[in-house]
C-alpha cells in the first residue's frame, strides 16, 4: 500500500494485469475505488486494518466497470463491511453476475513483445472465461454524480458503462481502464475497447481536467507531468 496524495492509498497485485484499487479517507469514511482480483478481499482488508480502521468504516465501493480484475474481492468486502456499493447502471448485471461481460476480439495487440503478457487476459474476455463471485449493485452512479469525495464521469469506450471518477481537492483523476501504466503507458489496452470514438471523447474529457494525480485500473499510479502525459494521448496517442 502506499499513499500516493493525501487520503489516497494504492493497493496493487501483479495478478489481474497489475491491477490497482484505491482506498480513500475523507472525514474518517472510507471510499474503495474497484477492488482487485482477490476474491477473498485480503489485501484490501489488512489495508483497511494497516490505516487504523475498521471495515465498517468502509462506507462506499465504487465501481469503475465489469471487468473480472477489478470485481475479485467486491462480494467479500460488501460482506464483511455492509458498505454501498456503486456502478453505472449498464454494468450492473454484470457485477450482479447476471450477465456475461461483453467480448473482446481475439487478434492480439500490437506491438506483440509489449502486450504478449495482457493476452491470456485478452483471451479470458473474448471467451468469456474468468468469472468473480457476485454481488448486486446497490446504488446506479450516472455523470455528474457525487460520491463521497468523488464527481463522477461517465467514460464509456473501454466499456458502455466505464466509469472514471474526480477528486477535485486533491487534483486526482481515477481513470479505470480508459489509461494504462502497464505493460506501458498508454489509452487503455487497445483490443479491451469497444468504442474507439466513445473512447477518444473520454480521453478527451480527461486531458481538460489537468489532474496532477493519475491512477489507473493496470499499472503503477503517476505524479510527475500528469496533465501533460494524458494530454499526450489525446494528441499521439502517447
Amino acid at each position: 500500500m502506499t499513499e500516493i496524495a493525501p487520503g489516497i492509498h494504492s493497493l496493487g497485485q501483479t495478478m489481474g494485469g497489475h491491477v490497482h484499487a484505491f482506498l480513500l479517507i475523507d472525514d474518517d469514511s472510507l471510499t474503495l475505488i474497484d477492488t482487485l482480483f482477490d476474491t477473498d478481499a485480503h489485501r484490501v482488508l489488512e489495508a483497511i486494518r494497516a490505516l487504523g480502521h475498521t471495515s465498517q468504516d468502509l462506507k462506499r465501493i465504487v465501481l469503475t466497470h465489469g471487468h473480472r480484475s477489478h470485481l475479485g474481492g467486491l462480494a467479500a468486502l460488501k460482506a464483511a463491511s455492509g458498505a454501498t456499493v456503486y456502478a453505472h447502471e449498464w454494468e450492473e448485471d454484470i457485477i450482479a453476475g447476471n450477465r456475461k461481460a461483453q467480448p473482446v476480439t481475439l487478434v492480439p495487440m500490437w506491438p506483440l513483445t509489449t502486450y504478449a503478457r495482457v493476452y491470456p487476459l485478452q483471451l479470458g474476455l473474448a471467451l468469456g472465461i474468468g468469472k468473480h463471485p457476485p454481488c448486486p449493485v446497490d446504488k446506479p452512479l450516472a455523470d455528474g454524480d457525487r460520491v463521497g469525495p468523488l464527481e463522477v464521469l461517465h467514460a464509456p469506450g473501454h466499456s458502455p458503462g466505464h466509469l472514471a471518477f474526480w477528486w477535485p481537492e486533491r487534483r486526482a483523476l481515477f481513470a479505470g481502464d480508459a489509461i494504462a501504466t502497464w505493460p506501458v503507458f498508454d489509452a487503455g489496452w487497445s483490443a479491451f475497447n469497444l468504442n474507439e470514438r466513445q473512447h477518444r471523447a473520454s480521453l478527451d474529457r480527461m486531458a481538460e481536467l489537468d489532474a496532477e494525480v493519475l491512477a489507473v485500473g493496470h499499472g503503477e499510479p503517476m505524479r510527475e507531468d500528469v496533465a501533460g502525459r494524458v494530454h499526450s494521448l489525446v494528441t499521439t496517442g502517447r
